[in-house]
């Protein structure tokens, strides 16, 4: 038999939203682009100018930062502006000397270095509060990697003009990184990775100061601890007390100095100037004790004078120049980490932003100025720009201000240091140095997150147990292999309806949370993509 069902009415169908009409390719395309490259849009505010005038302003604005503060300036942002300059240019002198030695280049280049590259970022640079200069790092980067194509000792002549030729090719590399805008590279060095690069360098640049603190006339060039462990140690013969009781005295006080300006803030002209004044009074004691007599090394004479162009010494073709490319993006790579990270946290402290892409061209111009005036990579270090910021800094007329004291220092006060033990120098690097390791971030990395200990820990071993090249890579590679994990294995976790609210947390950190029968509620912490779809199937 044939039994009729009873038709149940059928629900109204809910109104469907149309579909949107297709957009032409090159549209689409032009969208992604523009959400890559120019997140911050640098026409927009050209674009929104009425005349041809005003957007002319507006371009030359944006080209160099230097405009939007100037027309502007005080009298009182000068003085601020004025002790800051005098007062980072007490520490770039020692400083750059010291740096200099340590890059196995002439003394006078650490001068040169604080000079022209310090006028050029005071009218590109984004940031207020950085004070521009060589580094530790950096200067411990050129020996290491341009060493074995022309030893210093041996060829010093080739190795400064490859020193000039990698700085060079790491401005244009940073140039181009802005240009292109390819800010967004930086990022890929993760905080864990950098942490523990810069902590093994610093460890690595401690240990070569004990060739001047002990008085050695040979030591070893490998960088890792076990070679320059055993360089010490076999050589105990060769050690001079003179020169240990001289450097121990500088240190003890630089770091005296150190602590009692981090207890009172108001005195951080104190540690500024300290090291000016253990150069002083090292270069004193040694011309009354004729200290070269006893084993202290002193650094020489130092030609008077400001930059001489040495764009002729550049070296741009084979075979040369392919060793001082590598050393140009290595160095160029670290100095942007170095320099963005210090500028952006003193920005974030003080509430204003820095342009990841002006940073990188201010850096690119005054690294490819300076390679054509005597100078080697330059960026902006923690310690000047720490210095800069309690100095009361306003602008970055400060870095004007500190390259004319520099020029000053030049043209008559070279001289001066003709007595300066090299001691003395080892133990204004070692002080540098120590403000380099970063305890508090790595104990917090152990507490937040294990494997970016880990990676923390993998880049400093690897550069404190075999050299600056191998850590670096361990950091660039750590950082590469974190990202390809977050995103291929996300974190995925269940949530849970929390009683008496509508919030949904996490079921395994909320034990009060509650499932919703039949329903899977899930939190996938990356975007769903060919290179997880697969896993995150699984995984549900």
């Amino acid at each position: 038999p044939v039994v009729d069902v009873p038709e149940t009415p059928v629900a109204a169908a809910a109104p469907r939203v149309p579909v949107p009409q297709a957009r032409p390719f090159l549209h689409i395309l032009s969208a992604h682009l523009k959400e890559t490259f120019f997140p911050d849009d640098p026409f927009r505010a050209v674009a929104r100018e009425d005349g041809h005038g005003r957007r002319a302003v507006a371009a030359l604005r944006y080209l160099f930062p230097c405009l939007e503060w100037l027309p502007c300036y005080t009298l009182r942002a000068l003085r601020s502006d004025l002790i800051a300059g005098v007062t980072v240019a007490s520490l770039a002198v020692p400083q750059g000397i010291s740096y200099a030695k340590l890059a196995d280049l002439p003394p006078i280049m650490g001068l040169y270095s604080s000079f022209v590259p310090a006028l050029v970022y005071a009218v590109m640079g984004s940031s207020r509060d950085l004070a521009v200069g060589t580094t530790a790092v950096g200067s411990l980067l050129f020996p290491a990697l341009l060493g074995k194509e022309a030893p210093p000792a041996e060829n010093p002549e080739l190795y400064m003009h490859l020193a000039f030729t990698a700085t060079f090719f790491a401005g244009v590399f940073q140039a181009g990184l802005g240009i292109l805008r390819l800010g967004f590279v930086v990022d890929f060095l993760s905080q864990a990775a950098i942490v523990g690069f810069m902590g093994g360098a610093a460890t690595v640049v401690c240990l070569q100061q004990l060739k001047g603190l002990l008085g050695l006339q040979h030591f070893t060039r490998a960088t890792d601890v076990v070679a320059v462990m055993r360089a010490v140690f076999s050589q105990t013969h060769h050690w001079r007390w003179e020169s240990l009781v001289l450097g121990c005295c500088c240190l003890i006080f630089l770091l005296m100095t150190r602590f009692f300006s981090k207890r009172r803030p108001k005195f951080f002209w104190v540690s500024a100037a300290a090291p000016l004044a253990s150069l002083i009074v090292g270069s004193v004691l040694v011309y009354l004790i004729h200290g070269q007599n006893h084993g202290i090394e002193v650094i020489g004479n130092l030609k008077k004078g400001v930059n001489p162009s040495s764009a002729k010494s550049l070296i741009l073709s084979p075979p040369h120049m392919m060793v001082a490319l590598k050393t140009g993006i290595i160095t160029g790579l670290i100095g942007l980490a170095e320099g963005i990270a210090v500028g952006r946290s003193f920005a974030m402290s003080k509430n204003y932003h820095v342009h990841n892409n002006k940073e990188m061209v201010a850096f690119g111009l005054a690294n490819i100025v300076g390679s054509c005036t005597s100078c080697y990579l330059t960026t902006g270090p923690f310690s000047r720009s720490a210095v800069n910021v309690n100095a009361g800094c306003k602008t970055a007329m400060s870095n004007a201000v500190m390259a004319v004291a520099v020029a000053v220092t030049l043209l008559f006060l070279t001289p001066l240091f003709h007595y300066t033990p090299l001691v003395v120098l080892s133990a204004i690097i070692i002080s540098a140095m120590l403000g380099v390791f970063d305890f508090p971030a790595a104990v917090r990395l152990w507490k937040v997150d294990k494997l970016d200990f880990c990676a923390c820990l993998g880049a400093y071993l690897g550069v404190v147990l075999d050299n600056i090249g191998i850590g670096l890579s361990i950091a660039v590679g750590i950082s590469v292999v974190r990202i390809l994990l977050f995103v291929a294995r996300p974190r995925t976790t269940a949530l849970g309806k929390m009683p008496n609210s509508t919030m949904y947390r996490r079921m395994d950190q909320y034990a009060m949370a509650e499932s919703v029968p039949g329903v899977l509620v899930l939190q996938v912490d990356a975007p769903i993509f060919f290179a997880n779809a697969s896993y995150l199937r699984e995984r549900i």
